[in-house]
């Protein structure tokens, strides 16, 4: 199973093995950050992996954080989103770093 940085597998997500190889591969720079995001790179991966050194958010005692919270799939409901978070901290939490 290929785990993203925040919890996602990348193996559901149909963009995977097309527009991305996934954020560890990109070093965080997956093709929606390029369009989106200032510093062209993901939030959750910069903040994780570049600014405090982990290789994941799973090794944050902030978990989930404001960011976490805050970055939702615009495709997914408010529910689908909730989920989403729950599913990803359990991922996160219960691998081994």
């Amino acid at each position: 199973m290929n785990l993203s940085t925040c919890g996602l597998i990348c193996d559901e997500c149909p963009s995977f093995g097309n527009e991305c190889n996934g954020c560890r591969a990109v070093k965080g720079q997956t093709f929606w950050a390029l369009e989106m995001m200032p510093n062209k790179t993901c939030p959750l991966y910069n903040c994780a992996v570049n600014e405090r050194g982990y290789s994941d958010c799973g090794a944050c005692a902030e978990l989930p954080c404001k960011t976490f919270l805050e970055m939702k799939d615009p495709s997914s409901t408010d529910e689908e989103h909730r989920q989403s978070i729950i599913d990803r901290v359990a991922r996160l939490k219960n691998q081994t770093n």
